[in-house]
């Protein structure tokens, strides 16, 4: 019989030789899968940014990288207005005298001249008026021949000096009220001859006239036959239309960029594309309180009066120069409806950066945020560089 070094059975030996053999061939399976499993799953790379590009030698070449620095920019203010009359070129006619209208000359659209008859009235006050200067002129003639007859006793011893001089002092006030009846006449339109050949004849006429006191165009009347008017009452309003104004009202906070003898281009919807130039002649010294802003204006000619007033209008103002970074239009892109540069990082790689911007003059787009004074910027050539920008990002995806 067959003995066994161990005291154990024959049956556990086996089994233990079994799970000694089957620990090692797993030991086997562990070492031989490390390697495999490395290779099955490499460690990630870190994602390249987006907004990075590096150029090559042969595109260096064909862009241009220029320092931001700044430079004189002109804004251009686009402001709301409207045409209107030149004021310093109307007339706003009235009556002199309290009346009824009889008869009407002018009309509205019709030129006139100065001098030209426009109205006609009639007033029992300018009679009234007529009627105290003849009374007037009357006592000063009687009281002149008062005076010749003093001179005449005084001379042959009739009467004494103080009679003399009081009838000198009766005539001066006699030819007082004849000045004042005299000026109220003029108040109520009568022209000096008209008064005096009224005075000669002593024929009373109630008929009072109204005429254009300046050259232009009828553009209101404000009068109708029969009516009854004041001398308050503004009747007609005449209007010198070859020259208007364009006016607009400019927000107190843009205020500082304005004054006078800029120049200034007017757009009128009603021209088409057409655009007037000019030069501001006002600014208004005082803020309306509640719109928060002050008026501005230009003059401009118009000998075929095309500009009507209350005509919308559009002016556009150059501001005054102001110091400010500015970088060229060449340089800027467009991505997302934002505005982007492409910043100079060294080592020939350039960086994508968001900038804030004001609107183009000259060529130059003036900086709001985003860069600062000395920053490099590819001013040249930006478009294909940012091209190449994106042809590398869409390779790696």
């Amino acid at each position: 019989m067959t003995r066994f070094p161990f005291s154990a059975s024959p049956r556990r030996t086996v089994s233990a030789l079994t799970a000694l053999l089957m620990s090692a061939f797993l030991l086997a399976g562990c070492d031989d899968a490390g390697p495999g499993a490395a290779q099955a799953a490499p460690a990630a790379k870190p994602a390249a940014d987006p907004a990075l590009v590096s150029a090559t030698e042969e595109m260096m070449r064909q862009i241009g990288v220029s320092p931001v620095g700044s430079l004189p920019i002109t804004q251009t203010l686009r402001i709301a207005g409207r045409i209107e009359f030149d004021e310093q070129r109307m007339a706003r006619i009235g009556a002199n005298v309290i009346g009824r209208v009889t008869d009407l000359h002018a009309t509205l659209g019709q030129p006139v001249k100065a001098g030209d008859l426009l109205a006609q009235l009639h007033s029992t006050e300018l009679g009234t008026s007529q009627l105290a200067y003849l009374r007037a002129r009357a006592q000063a003639d009687l009281h002149k021949r008062n005076v010749e007859r003093a001179q005449l006793l005084l001379s042959a011893g009739v009467i004494g000096e103080a009679e003399l001089q009081k009838r000198q002092s009766e005539l001066a006030i006699a030819e007082a009220e004849k000045r004042a009846a005299a000026d109220q006449l003029r108040v109520q339109g009568m022209t000096p001859r008209a008064i005096e050949a009224m005075g000669k004849s002593g024929a009373i006429n109630s008929v009072s006239q109204v005429f254009a006191t300046a050259p232009g165009v009828v553009v209101e009347r404000r009068l109708a036959l029969g009516q009854v008017i004041q001398p308050a009452d503004a009747l007609f309003t005449i209007a010198d239309l070859s020259h208007v104004w364009a006016v607009a009202q400019v927000p107190e906070q843009q205020i500082s960029k304005v004054q006078v003898g800029q120049r200034v281009t007017i757009e009128v919807p009603a021209l088409g594309n057409e655009k007037l130039e000019g030069k501001l002649v006002y600014v208004g010294d005082t803020v309306d309180p509640e719109q928060r802003t002050v008026t501005v204006r230009t003059e401009l000619a118009n000998p075929e009066r095309r500009l009507k007033p209350e005509m919308l209008a559009t002016m556009l103002i150059e501001s005054r120069p102001e110091q400010k970074l500015a970088v060229p239009a060449s340089a800027v892109l467009r991505e997302n409806d934002e505005d982007h540069v492409l910043q100079d990082q060294g080592e020939r790689r350039f960086r994508l950066v968001k900038v804030k911007l004001g609107p183009e003059h000259a060529g130059m787009r003036p900086v709001e945020s985003g860069l600062k004074d000395g920053d490099r910027i590819v001013a040249e050539g930006a478009f294909h560089l940012n091209n190449e920008r994106k042809r590398m990002q869409m390779g790696e995806q």
